[in-house]
């Protein structure tokens, strides 16, 4: 079984067209349920996934945080109500594509490491030329100091265990840095082409504030944070060593 995690604020217009898309594209091909994560939205975006839960007939259901507390975190809500093996999430306005799900779920059976994560790489892009660069501009800042292999982090479409994600160390922001943290605990990355579609209703909530400049920290702890697990497996392999 899969569980698809999608975190929503705000995407009442949205939210409903979306689960249509992943029942279409899931139905009969696996077991799966939908998790919404209502991260504090002010429409009525918790009711619309109820509304369309019931007209497809299909397991979905809504979590509903009183107040906003940012996507890592309601991404985090939903994968610990999860009840799937596996994992993916995807972002809820609409632009990412539920149509490439099935050729995620198809890397599966070739893929033996107990720890990993595929990665949507949005090769060509659907948005204004400024948030393209933006978006270049941070990929580029992130590969130069963590070196994860991904071109595209800010992809929300992401297929990985359970497991996995629930022995990551957790921090706001932290699920643009999903690969690079199943690299450090010795995970496979695995890159997966995606398509990219305009956003049909209401705005990004990112600005090139929040996507470059916060990011900085946010690398430079996943840095510290790999430096630290090296440092671990040192003194274990030397206290193997002495016994």
């Amino acid at each position: 079984m899969i569980s698809i995690v999608i975190p929503a604020k705000d995407e009442v217009g949205n939210i409903g067209p979306l689960i249509e898309e992943i029942c279409q594209a899931l139905q009969g091909l696996t077991e799966f349920e939908i998790l919404v994560v209502d991260d504090g939205s002010q429409d009525d975006t918790f009711g619309e996934v109820m509304r369309t839960a019931a007209e497809q007939q299909c397991d979905a259901k809504a979590i509903r945080h009183e107040r906003s507390t940012g996507q890592s975190t309601a991404i985090s809500t939903g994968i610990l109500h999860a009840r799937g093996k596996y994992i993916v999430t995807l972002d809820a306005d609409g632009q990412n594509d539920p149509a490439d799900i099935p050729a995620m779920l198809a890397q599966l059976p070739q893929i033996h490491a107990e720890h990993f994560c595929i990665a949507g790489y949005r090769k060509n892009r659907k948005d204004t030329a400024w948030k393209r660069f933006q978006s270049r501009f941070a990929n580029k800042v992130r590969d130069a100091f963590l070196h994860d292999g991904v071109p595209d982090t800010g992809c929300g479409l992401k297929l990985f265990p359970r497991e996995t994600f629930l022995r990551l160390p957790y921090f706001d922001h932290m699920h643009r840095y999903i690969p690079a943290l199943v690299r450090r605990m010795g995970g496979e990355i695995f890159i997966s082409m995606v398509n990219h579609r305009d956003r049909q209703v209401g705005i990004s909530k990112y600005t090139a504030w929040n996507r470059v400049w916060v990011g900085i920290v946010d690398i430079m702890g996943v840095i510290w944070l790999g430096r630290r697990a090296k440092i671990a497996k040192v003194i274990r392999s030397q206290a193997s060593w002495r016994e």
